[in-house]
């Protein structure tokens, strides 16, 4: 369903568990952005009312998904911590040339966020099936859901501002980046990396 051409090594969640602290931190800041990428997306499309209705939404659910994450750390006596760089999301907004009219830049920052939350699913879907924290994996199956909502909202929309049949190609296009990328990562504990 997400499309991903090349699935994450299973063996991931094994660095995972031997390192939870820094994959609560990294997952707590991937939901920081992921509300801030809606407020921007508010910010720079107010046109498109629809648009701005279910961004308000989004950031509204990342904010909470941000404070779950939070307590989560707090329940385990951690701190926050400093934000990490996220090299996959570093690499894959790369992808798309710089520049272009306003529509072409909206079309290509859906379908970064498409990508970032349908890889985002697919690594909850593993961690939700694999981790032995059991309280840990019931919260990463609830957040599967809701990624793949976001994942699907953000590839709907870009295929609703843009011409479908360029849309859909662009997003092959970059699909077939990210599984370039894919082979590099899933060696540290990153919700992305």
């Amino acid at each position: 369903m997400l499309g991903l051409k090349l699935p994450t090594d299973p063996r991931w969640v094994n660095i995972v568990e031997k390192n939870i602290e820094e994959i609560l931190i990294d997952h707590a800041y991937c939901e920081q952005k992921a509300a801030s990428t809606a407020i921007s997306l508010i910010i720079g499309y107010p046109e498109y009312s629809d648009l701005v209705d279910e961004m308000t939404l989004l950031a509204q659910e990342e904010m909470s998904h941000f404070k779950m994450v939070h307590d989560l750390i707090l329940e385990r006596g951690l701190t926050l911590g400093r934000e990490r760089k996220d090299e996959y999301v570093n690499i894959i907004m790369k992808f798309f040339p710089k520049g272009g009219d306003r529509n072409t830049q909206l079309i290509h920052r859906l379908l970064y966020a498409a990508l970032i939350e349908a890889r985002s699913c697919e690594r909850f879907r593993l961690l939700s099936e694999q981790l032995e924290d059991k309280k840990l994996a019931q919260f990463y199956r609830k957040l599967m859901i809701s990624e793949a909502g976001h994942y699907t909202m953000f590839l709907g929309f870009a295929r609703k501002f843009g011409n479908r049949e360029e849309v859909d190609k662009k997003w092959q296009d970059l699909l077939d980046f990210e599984a370039g990328v894919m082979k590099d990562l899933s060696t540290s504990e990153r919700i992305h990396g």
